[in-house]
């Protein structure tokens, strides 16, 4: 990374405490309008609540249940407009919604079904239509009693790339972005506000000014206010930390459709296809209290999880079968809702300054879905204190390997393989997936498999590793193995280790 100065004479427009999705969202629009910009992240981007969801890209259909029309529509209205943006790494996904007597009745789940078709303006997405289950293929690894069903539609995303795919759009719009980089402190001085962060690797601090301050810290957003803003008072505004986790396990059906479960709790359960050869199961909701820096899922959780699997499939599932797990904690604003799973998914942005001091913007809650939205919300909030910015650009814009047809993944994989022929089908999907266009950029010249150099498990080699290390801040085995990719499930501890060795060597 290129080495920059700042000082109260010539500061950042904007210093974002936060690498997750509303930080780099943020980084990125800001940048792309020709703002000078500053990003700090005390670990690894997206290591946190952005690499922890159940991967959709959805409208929220139980949100409607809270009257949540708003957020409902706008996220319905991201959905197609996020699809277009990064299609190597947004999917269409069809839901299917078994009915389950004594549980929401049909007709509110068609009412429902009616207002998410209509409510965000759907063009690229097929609509809902009923399914009979005893003779459509997403009833054979379900139970008997289980006949009627509705199909939807939404997305799945790979969450923690569309972050890093957003810190490096920002990057490459000119924005400084430094990982394994605390805020220490914040404090307003001469007109600026001093950043005092602090390299958790080295030990290493340092101060960095910026006219505005952004407080994207999610879970640790209120902990920031309270322990490293100096502002001379406390903010009223309070999260409620909400713990959702999942389960991943071995498939469970064969074909490529995804389950919306529902539980008599009023909970809502999502099976999804997940990384080539597993189910991914979740989400839990409970209210959290605990280190963040230690967040796991618990085994009631997991039982949970298994329980509400074992109401819907034949195949029986267990806490044996789990072959991963994670967890986030979700930074909902704090709404006053009695249960977890009813507390408010929409976002509030909070300005503390005026005229004569320089701003804060705290970030409370928020959503991946509508990650953009309130990257340009949070920039109205703040562009009467900084020098004049173009305005919003990103609508139509394309995020990095972005340049795919959107749903064409899999005829970019042959034309990459054209290219390079001694790519295997499996490993061309991969690479499209995950870099789409870019793809190019980290296989470059050569010309045989051994050009690639060492390999780390039969789909990782040094070439990628290289890139992810170059380009995309990756700095340990774990970057590279659950959020730059998901070969984190498939590879062995000793490749692992191998390859966190081999990137210490470096």
């Amino acid at each position: 990374m290129e080495k920059f100065t700042s000082d109260t004479a010539n500061p950042f427009d904007i210093a974002i405490i936060g690498g997750g999705i509303n930080g780099c969202g943020i980084a990125r629009d800001a940048a792309g309008r020709g703002a000078s910009v500053y990003l700090c992240e005390q670990n690894d981007l997206a290591s946190a609540t952005s690499s922890a969801s159940t991967k959709l890209i959805h409208g929220g259909l139980r949100y409607l249940e809270y009257y949540e029309f708003r957020l409902v529509r706008e996220s319905l209205v991201e959905r197609e407009v996020l699809y277009r943006m990064a299609p190597h790494l947004i999917r269409p996904m069809r839901f299917v919604f078994p009915h389950l007597k004594g549980l929401r009745p049909a007709w509110l789940i068609r009412l429902g079904l009616f207002l998410y078709d209509h409510l965000g303006g759907r063009e690229l997405l097929p609509g809902t239509r009923g399914l009979d289950l005893t003779n459509d293929e997403a009833g054979q690894p379900l139970k008997p009693g289980l006949t009627k069903a509705f199909e939807y539609s939404d997305c799945t995303v790979d969450d923690s790339r569309l972050v890093i795919m957003n810190a490096l759009d920002a990057a490459e719009h000119g924005a400084v972005i430094e990982t394994r980089t605390a805020c220490a402190s914040a404090k307003r001085e001469d007109g600026v506000w001093a950043v005092t962060t602090e390299n958790t690797v080295s030990g290493e601090r340092s101060v960095v000014f910026a006219r505005s301050l952004i407080n994207a810290s999610g879970p640790w957003v209120t902990k920031f206010i309270a322990d490293g803003l100096d502002t001379g008072h406390l903010s009223k505004e309070r999260v409620r930390l909400v713990k959702g986790s999942h389960i991943v396990v071995p498939s469970m059906f064969s074909h490529d459709r995804s389950y919306i479960f529902q539980n008599s709790d009023g909970r809502i359960v999502f099976a999804i296809p997940y990384a080539g050869g597993f189910t991914l199961v979740g989400t839990t909701d409970e209210d959290f209290q605990g280190d963040l820096s230690d967040v796991a899922i618990s085994k009631a959780e997991t039982s949970y999880l298994c329980a509400l699997a074992n109401d819907y499939f034949k195949t029986s599932l267990s806490p044996a079968d789990v072959v991963h797990s994670f967890s986030g904690v979700r930074p909902l604003f704090d709404d006053g809702a009695s249960k977890a799973q009813s507390a408010t998914r929409d976002y509030v942005l909070k300005v503390d300054g005026g005229s004569e001091l320089p701003p804060v913007l705290n970030i409370f809650g928020g959503k991946i879905t509508t990650y953009r939205k309130l990257a340009e919300h949070a920039l109205e909030k703040i562009v009467g204190y900084l020098p004049a910015m173009k305005g919003p650009w990103t609508s139509t814009s394309i995020l990095p390997g972005g340049r795919i047809t959107p749903g064409g993944e899999v005829n970019a994989a042959r034309e990459l393989r054209e290219t390079y022929s001694f790519l295997s089908d499996t490993q061309a999907l991969r690479l499209i997936s995950a870099y789409g266009s870019r793809a190019i950029n980290i296989l470059g010249d050569v010309t045989s498999e051994a050009g690639l150099g060492e390999r780390f498990g039969p789909d990782l080699s040094a070439k990628e590793v290289e890139y992810l290390m170059d380009v995309e801040w990756a700095k340990t085995a774990d970057d590279i193995l659950w959020r730059r990719s998901k070969l984190g499930l498939t590879i062995s501890g000793q490749d692992a280790a191998r390859l966190g060795a081999w990137m210490a060597a470096r």
